[in-house]
């Protein structure tokens, strides 16, 4: 594997060392009795085994290799967190410095890419998708255009794309990392990849040093609730996410529930329930296209659909009446009259039925 470019780490934290936690000031000791870290010294009553009693493993090892070994990955690629979302805040922090360089993002898209860059204080510059009513195109030349004449350290492509469903081609995501690969990073977003046809951009990694994959347990995998995401990047620069990340950010039950998520029984489970979405996700694009007032459903290669609608309003008011909520995705710029409507269980399925029933009578 190449190199990682250490010139794209802000010029301040390439000699970081980051925070020397209680778990990794004493690497190697081989410890009975551990009185680092001012722990309590008895546990819980609500924790009565002591589980909880010691700060966890800052990057635990079993669910680190269970990333690795889902995307054929190695251990040292990978970068676990609070959800993706934390993974997104570290490449911001650990690339651009506040105030200067940017990131590029492709709209409409996942809104935490700009908020992490304006918490930051770095530019961002958008360029738009297009689109032909049925679905949505990432210019991946025009992004790595973009870049170069803003500056940009960080490129943030969605695919599958929120709120679009689209997926960029592996080829056009791979241009776009050899295009910039003296100046940004690109980051592909895989939020909703094991809903999509084509394989992980995680099988790029060995040929661009400067790919970054985002995986996350919260959508396909059912664990929102538990906050795990991961990141896989070159070796080099995941060291230095590890060491601009907050400590201590996988609590020991939500990393014992990532590592069984990740068990081969549960993955298997896992894809049968992204098999029915798949089919109940295709139902209601059917459902919706023959309903009066749908302009446009988008194809979707994820557990949602984008509808374009002649009277959101109406329809958001006729859902709310029957108890069900979709995402009012109208402040995403060229999205004026859209929905997002997500694909849930067979019976919430049922139900929207029930109520897209009510805008016929």
């Amino acid at each position: 594997m190449a190199g990682f470019p250490a010139h794209l780490v802000r010029e301040d934290l390439r000699g970081f060392a980051g925070y020397s936690s209680a778990r990794t000031s004493a690497p190697g000791v081989p410890a009975r009795v551990w009185l680092n870290a001012n722990e309590s010294g008895l546990p819980n009553a609500v924790d009565p085994g002591g589980a909880s009693r010691r700060y966890p493993d800052p990057q635990p090892a079993d669910l680190v290799e269970a990333f690795a070994d889902l995307l054929a990955a190695a251990p040292d690629q990978v970068v676990v967190g609070r959800g993706s979302d934390e993974i997104i805040e570290l490449l911001v922090r650990a690339l651009c410095r506040p105030g200067g360089d940017g990131i590029v993002v492709s709209s409409p898209t996942f809104g935490m890419y700009a908020v992490s860059a304006h918490l930051h204080g770095v530019p961002v510059t958008d360029v738009p998708q297009s689109e032909d009513g049925l679905g949505w195109q990432v210019d991946a030349a025009a992004l790595a255009r973009a870049a170069r004449e803003a500056g940009a350290r960080v490129v943030f492509v969605a695919s599958p794309g929120n709120p679009t469903g689209s997926v960029v081609p592996l080829r056009d995501l791979a241009a776009l990392a050899d295009d910039l690969a003296d100046q940004a990073v690109v980051v592909v977003d895989e939020a909703y990849g094991e809903y999509a046809r084509q394989r992980s951009a995680a099988t790029l990694l060995a040929d661009h040093p400067t790919l970054v994959v985002l995986r996350t347990l919260s959508k396909a995998h059912g664990l929102a609730g538990a906050r795990i995401g991961a990141g896989l990047a070159h070796p080099d620069l995941a060291a230095v996410l590890r060491r601009v990340q907050a400590p201590y950010p996988v609590p020991v039950p939500v990393a014992r529930m990532g590592v069984a998520a990740l068990a081969a029984e549960a993955l298997a489970a896992t894809r049968r329930r992204v098999m029915e979405t798949l089919r109940l996700r295709d139902a209601l694009g059917r459902r919706l296209r023959g309903l009066d007032g749908i302009r446009a459903v988008y194809a979707s290669e994820a557990n949602f659909l984008l509808v374009r609608c002649d009277d959101p309003d109406a329809l958001l008011h006729t859902l709310a009446s029957a108890g069900i909520v979709v995402r009012d995705v109208r402040n995403h710029p060229g999205l004026e009259d859209a929905l997002r409507i997500s694909v849930g269980s067979a019976e919430e399925m049922s139900a929207l039925e029930t109520a897209l029933g009510e805008t016929t009578s």
